[in-house]
């Protein structure tokens, strides 16, 4: 069975949460595999919305069993307050696992991200503030938390307090903040020992078994392939390897291992926070896009910005993850507009770029070359074969396969769960 890897092929928010979700009944484990609470999803079954920001998509499938890989950045508080809030709900979370390698998201990160970001003034990031970014970097200093450390009060606060000499130094002399106390850091984050110990597996040995007995996993990126924290529009871009790539990193599952890599995006561009944006549209239509598509973000509810389709960044997607389906999102969003221009190259100082630029500074000046595409006017939502779409929503999806190099293997159109055209099976 397969082990397919399932990532963002723009800037995030493209319904990654929705195509996990349409695999995960269908298979035995969901990992997510980078990030942290910084990314949301949101999938609806039924009547029911559910937005999910740190638990895998799995979770809302029963049999599934869903893990949070090594890879990413654990916030404890809001970890148990999305399991408490799933089981008011009446979601299942008992098969919930937890790396033992995965980084805890101290309460001093959480403040020093969200000073740092008003330090930077005119230069921010657009970070959501919720710690990620320093967890991170505490991670590749080798002065993080780990969640096996919960587990020995007296190395947990050698380690918070090692975490501290530095830190607490930038807080008093630089943001004039008061100083952390260890003490206070240590009893918040022991408080939930014992709560987290159920579910606290070395994740990387149960996928490997999985895997060795015929058991099919999904690997659920976090943000997208434009906020990889290599391969993005660095820097605004996130903390982690949100590329196909990551998926290894951050379960410790190796990359003879995974089948198939599938990017999903939407029939237009959004993304959210600061960094260019080349096919943006700061005018009615792109407001038009934001209130049809219901555009504004799980995590924040910041408004997103939107733009046409991006074919250069589709084909980088393609590349840099050796993607081999595409999972498009939200194609209803388009119906009743006359023409859908679509972006197939930029222009830099009157170059033309077929490819992403190699330089951050090209791609910051790079302005679009259109084509245009007719649009449609029939309502598509109740459509569930590609050859019931209308005739150039048709045109449309297929010119789009053919500029971004993958196959479209799955068309979205509808927020339901079942409101999606498949036209190859993920899993076959």
């Amino acid at each position: 069975m397969p082990a397919v890897v399932v990532v963002g092929a723009q800037w995030g928010d493209e319904g990654k949460g929705k195509a996990t979700d349409q695999l995960g009944s269908r298979v035995d484990y969901v990992v997510k595999y980078n990030g942290g609470n910084n990314a949301g999803h949101t999938v609806v079954v039924g009547d029911e919305k559910y937005a999910l920001h740190l638990l895998p998509s799995g979770i809302l499938s029963p049999g599934c069993t869903p893990v949070i890989g090594n890879g990413v950045v654990v916030d404890l508080e809001v970890l148990f307050q999305e399991i408490e809030g799933l089981g008011a709900r009446g979601v299942d979370t008992s098969r919930l696992l937890v790396s033992a390698d995965a980084h805890i998201i101290p309460s001093y990160n959480r403040t020093l991200d969200k000073v740092s970001e008003r330090f930077l003034g005119k230069r921010q990031i657009g970070t959501t503030g919720r710690g990620i970014g320093p967890t991170y970097a505490d991670k590749m200093s080798r002065v993080g938390l780990r969640i096996q450390d919960l587990f020995d009060a007296s190395i947990l606060r050698q380690k918070v307090e090692g975490a501290l000499a530095q830190k607490n130094q930038l807080l008093v002399k630089v943001f004039n903040r008061r100083a952390v106390d260890v003490d206070e850091v240590t009893d918040e984050l022991l408080a939930y020992a014992e709560r987290v110990r159920p579910m606290v597996a070395d994740t990387s040995l149960v996928l490997n078994d999985a895997l060795d007995a015929g058991r099919t996993v999904v690997f659920e990126a976090g943000q997208a392939t434009m906020l990889d924290v290599d391969f993005g529009t660095y820097p605004f871009v996130t903390s982690s390897s949100a590329t196909a790539g990551g998926a290894c990193t951050g379960s410790g599952v190796g990359p003879t291992r995974i089948d198939r890599v599938v990017g999903v995006l939407k029939a237009y561009t959004t993304r959210v926070g600061e960094g260019p944006f080349p096919t943006e549209l700061d005018d009615d239509m792109g407001e038009f896009l934001r209130k049809t598509g219901g555009e504004y973000g799980t995590t924040t509810g910041r408004p997103r910005r939107t733009g046409w389709y991006d074919a250069v960044v589709a084909r980088y997607a393609t590349r840099v993850n050796g993607l081999t389906d595409l999972v498009m999102t939200k194609l209803d969003v388009l119906t009743g507009l006359e023409k859908l221009p679509v972006c197939v190259a930029y222009d830099v100082d009157g170059v033309r770029h077929d490819e992403m630029p190699a330089d951050q500074s090209s791609f910051h000046h790079a302005r679009p070359v259109y084509e245009e595409l007719d649009g449609w006017w029939e309502d598509i939502s109740h459509v569930r074969r590609f050859e019931d779409l209308p005739e150039n929503a048709r045109r449309y999806v297929l010119a789009l396969e053919e500029m971004s190099g993958t196959r479209v293997s799955s068309i979205g159109v509808g927020p339901d769960r079942e409101a999606t055209i498949v036209r190859h099976d993920l899993l076959d």
